[in-house]
C-alpha cells in the first residue's frame, strides 16, 4: 500500500461509491464499520469531505466521542462483508471477525486502516451540523492509503435485493431486512 493522499481523494471521488466508515470503540478496545453511501467532497484546499450518519447509530455515538474516523472504499470482492457490516449493528457484534477481514494500524488517527481496501482515508472532524435525524460531519483529510494495482473501488449498490431505502428516517441500509 503506498502513501498518496493525491492519488487517494482522485481515484475514489467519481462517480457514487460504496465507502465504509471506520470508528474506533476505545471501551470495547476495537474499531468499528459501517457503510455509508452518501458522502461529497467539500473542499479541494484545504481538502475535506462530508458525509452524514443517522443520530440513533451506534457509529454516530462513537464518532461524536472520538471526532476521527478513516473512511475506506471497498473492491468488488469485499462485496459479502460489506453487505454483513450493513446488516448489523456493531454495538455488540464485531464486525472486523465477522467479515474476517484486518486492521491495520493508521498513521494518524486511532481507527485503523482496512487492509484490503483500495483506498483508506484518515480523517479528522473539523465540524458537525445535527440535521433533524441525523448528523452531518465534515472531515479533513490527514493522510490517504491507496492499495497498489489496479483494481476498482465498488460502485453504489443499485439490485433491490440488497440495496434498500428504508424511508422515514431510517435512512438506507445494506444487506437484507429482517
Amino acid at each position: 500500500m503506498t502513501r498518496d493522499l493525491a492519488k487517494a481523494v482522485k481515484r475514489c471521488s467519481k462517480p457514487e461509491t460504496v465507502a465504509l466508515l471506520v470508528v474506533r470503540d476505545k471501551a470495547r478496545d476495537r474499531s468499528n464499520i459501517m457503510p455509508i453511501g452518501w458522502k461529497m467532497w467539500t473542499s479541494g484546499q484545504p481538502r475535506l469531505v462530508a458525509f452524514s450518519v443517522s443520530l440513533d447509530h451506534y457509529s454516530c455515538d462513537l464518532l461524536l466521542a472520538e471526532d476521527e474516523c478513516t473512511l475506506a472504499w471497498p473492491g468488488k470482492d469485499m462485496l459479502p462483508g460489506v453487505l454483513r457490516c450493513g446488516s448489523v449493528s456493531g454495538l455488540n457484534t464485531d464486525k472486523f471477525e465477522l467479515t474476517g477481514w484486518r486492521l491495520a494500524p493508521a498513521v494518524l488517527v486511532g481507527s485503523g486502516l482496512i487492509e484490503g481496501c483500495i483506498v483508506n482515508l484518515e480523517c479528522r472532524v473539523k465540524d458537525r451540523l445535527e440535521t433533524g435525524d441525523h448528523m452531518l460531519f465534515v472531515c479533513s483529510l490527514l493522510e490517504g492509503h491507496v492499495l497498489d494495482g489496479d483494481t476498482r473501488v465498488l460502485f453504489t449498490l443499485h439490485d433491490e435485493a440488497i440495496f434498500n431505502h428504508a424511508g422515514q428516517g431510517k435512512g438506507y441500509k445494506f444487506g437484507t431486512f429482517t
